[in-house]
């Protein structure tokens, strides 16, 4: 057996020993799916499904270039449209992925002249971003605004950037947008805000930096997926028209990327005009949140994520597959997405989900912490 073998080999023990195995196996069991990001339920709609068949009739599969060779599609200019419609922002860029839009902003952002600020919880590819962003990198404890300050203050270089979530994807719970930005303003700081898990949920669907008034803030930049709530596939960008201009022109997960599938920036596009007709859609699927919570006997969190915490990954893994074989599908977050010793479940509902499903899972999830 090579060395590399061997090492993989290794490497697969350890994750068994330490309960993180994952798979990407296919459930062919139908079950209650309180697992995935389609928050309002609409990678499912006939209307998303009619918009993205439009558009591989017109336009074909794929964009079959860079954005900035011959990629940019019709379909790419209403999503974008579309979005600062929704957000009430003045630019978007759209990306192939959430991630490659977070990829994307710090990296063009980044250098030896900026100093980038996350916060402790922010998501994976924020910490892949600003680590490659040949950036001075500061992190700070969760949530904690009088740690950013302190950095602001004593800082060298003549830029900053403030990194948070506006709904964490762990803990499902909320930023202070509102004392961030004033932060930012006063120590002349730009703050990116990752809106994966506000969008299309908080401020009726606007999104928590419009629901702070922030939205059109010079200051004040957005990312965000186009997979949870807009049930397709993507990412964005949004701000001023000179960030949008910066990005086009130095971002290299957009300019050496493929541009985005037409039919997922169409069916993007149509789910961000549901939501702006719509918005009883995101007070349903809150509905939704604060009774799965409650039967759960937790407290709250602010958005969609409903967080358990259980102890050891294994603990976690078994209960998520007990769940599973009751017939409700949950997240199992284990190290390295947690750190060790704090593996937890994460529940998610969606707005298409009935009263009685969110109640009849919670009950089963109580029942089996209970047990357990």
């Amino acid at each position: 057996m090579s060395a590399m073998q061997q090492w993989l080999a290794d490497q697969a023990r350890v994750r068994s020993r330490r309960g993180v195995v994952r798979s990407t196996e296919v459930r062919t069991r139908k079950a209650l799916d309180l697992a995935s990001n389609d928050y309002l339920g609409l990678s499912t709609d006939p209307r998303l499904k009619a918009a993205a068949n439009a558009a591989v009739d017109t336009y074909g599969t794929g964009a079959r270039a860079s954005r900035v060779v011959v990629g940019t599609l019709p379909p790419h200019l209403d999503l974008e449209d579309q979005l600062c419609r929704l957000t009430g922002q003045p630019a978007a860029l759209a990306f192939s992925s959430g991630y490659a839009a977070n990829l994307g902003i710090l990296t063009a952002l980044g250098g030896p002249g900026t100093l980038i600020i996350t916060d402790e919880h922010i998501h994976a590819s924020m910490i892949d971003a600003a680590r490659l962003s040949r950036s001075s990198v500061e992190t700070v404890p969760h949530g904690d605004l009088t740690a950013v300050r302190r950095l602001l203050a004593a800082r060298t270089q003549p830029r900053a950037v403030v990194v948070l979530e506006s709904i964490y994807s762990v803990l499902g719970d909320a930023a202070d947008l509102s004392a961030a930005a004033r932060l930012c303003a006063e120590y002349d700081a730009l703050l990116v805000v990752d809106e994966a898990h506000g969008l299309g949920v908080a401020g009726h669907g606007r999104g928590a930096v419009h629901a702070a008034g922030l939205a059109g803030t010079e200051h004040v930049a957005v990312t965000a997926t186009l997979s949870k709530a807009l049930g397709s596939q993507g990412g964005a960008v949004l701000g001023s028209a000179a960030l949008r201009g910066h990005l086009v022109n130095t971002a290299r997960t957009f300019i050496f990327d493929t541009g985005l599938a037409p039919a997922c920036a169409a069916a993007a596009a149509e789910a961000c005009r549901i939501i702006m007709a719509e918005p009883e859609l995101a007070q349903h699927v809150l509905g939704n949140a604060a009774d799965l919570a409650a039967g759960c006997g937790i407290e709250r969190a602010a958005g969609v994520v409903q967080s358990i915490p259980v102890g050891s990954a294994e603990r976690a893994a078994y209960l998520a597959s007990a769940l599973a074989e009751d017939g409700v599908l949950v997240g199992c977050f284990r190290p390295p997405s947690v750190p060790d010793g704090i593996s937890r479940l994460r529940l998610t509902v969606r707005a298409d989900l009935s009263t009685g499903q969110v109640r009849m899972a919670a009950g089963l999830v109580a029942q089996l912490l209970a047990a357990r």
